[in-house]
């Protein structure tokens, strides 16, 4: 028997958490919760451990699942524990870029795959110089890490942008200056990747008078069948970020051209779930015990 991990803030209430125990349990094995900031690295006589306020059983396999807003104590934890042994799925450098929007923009580019034209910005200056290099109004704004479509900003003109998105410019975190595609002029991709095999997949189209294609603000969700070169570039994206599990989220534009937009290394499934019909909590927890097995590890 193999202990899973999954390191939250919510309880076992909220949808992947539940799925994923259901699977774990279903699979029979044995599944835990660990919270964030009730669990914390430490350091003592060159040895790497834990302290917490209760007994810790530490799981021999963890599933990160904090998201795009997973801090930077966070980060030190799931990193201490893939030091430890602990085997992480995804490893904390694939966390590490894949939470911040414009590290995987980096990454992804490097590596050769297109992305939308983004300039990272910090200072006032640099989101007006950004906004003529992409070719002018209308743009989006967005942070460098979200959950859900939060922060995004459409920006219409100048004064909207003094108004809206310089009093959310942070000189130390940025933001995000990408060109905007109306969205009956774009197609919106949800691809899941589980150990660099396209799962499942499924557009997205926003709720009315919202751009955001996002299904937790009311967005609609189809499956679909992706084109094969599509369906490579999800794969390669993933791979490129490092993710075991990835949803890897694609714009089509009025021109046909893909670009990947985003590559959540947590991502939600449960609309995913509803339109493939998948199991897809229990795909995830078969490549956890992979990964493991890989690893070299064993269950009890």
């Amino acid at each position: 028997m193999t202990h899973i991990g999954i390191v939250t803030v919510r309880d076992a209430d909220y949808h992947p958490n539940r799925r994923l125990l259901e699977a774990i349990g279903a699979a029979g094995h044995r599944g835990c919760l660990i919270h964030p900031y009730r669990l914390w690295p430490a350091t003592a006589a060159r040895r790497l451990s834990v302290a917490a306020d209760v007994a810790v059983d530490l799981p021999q396999v963890v599933l990160p699942r904090q998201g795009a807003q997973i801090s930077d104590t966070c980060l030190a934890l799931i990193r201490q524990l893939q030091l430890m042994g602990v085997t992480l799925v995804n490893s904390a450098d694939a966390v590490t870029v894949a939470r911040n929007k414009y590290l995987t923009q980096q990454v992804l580019t490097a590596a050769g795959l297109p992305c939308p034209d983004t300039v990272f910005v910090n200072a006032a200056q640099g989101l007006f110089q950004a906004v003529e290099r992409i070719g002018g109004y209308p743009v989006v704004v967005k942070p460098v890490s979200g959950r859900q479509g939060s922060g995004l900003l459409r920006i219409a003109d100048a004064e909207a942008a003094r108004r809206q998105a310089l009093p959310v410019l942070n000189r130390r975190r940025g933001l995000l200056v990408q060109r905007y595609h109306p969205p009956h002029h774009r197609q919106d991709i949800r691809a899941l990747i589980i150990d660099g095999e396209l799962v499942c997949a499924a557009t997205l189209t926003p709720a009315e008078n919202d751009f955001r294609a996002n299904y937790h603000l009311g967005g609609r969700i189809r499956s679909t069948d992706l084109a094969a070169d599509l369906g490579r570039l999800a794969i390669d994206a993933a791979a490129a970020v490092g993710c075991d599990i990835a949803g890897v989220d694609l714009m089509v534009d009025e021109n046909g051209r893909p670009v990947v937009v985003e590559v959540n290394y947590s991502p939600g499934f449960k609309g995913l779930e509803a339109a493939s019909g998948l199991d897809i909590a229990g795909r995830m927890i078969r490549c956890a015990l992979a990964r493991f097995s890989r690893s070299g590890g064993s269950g009890d």
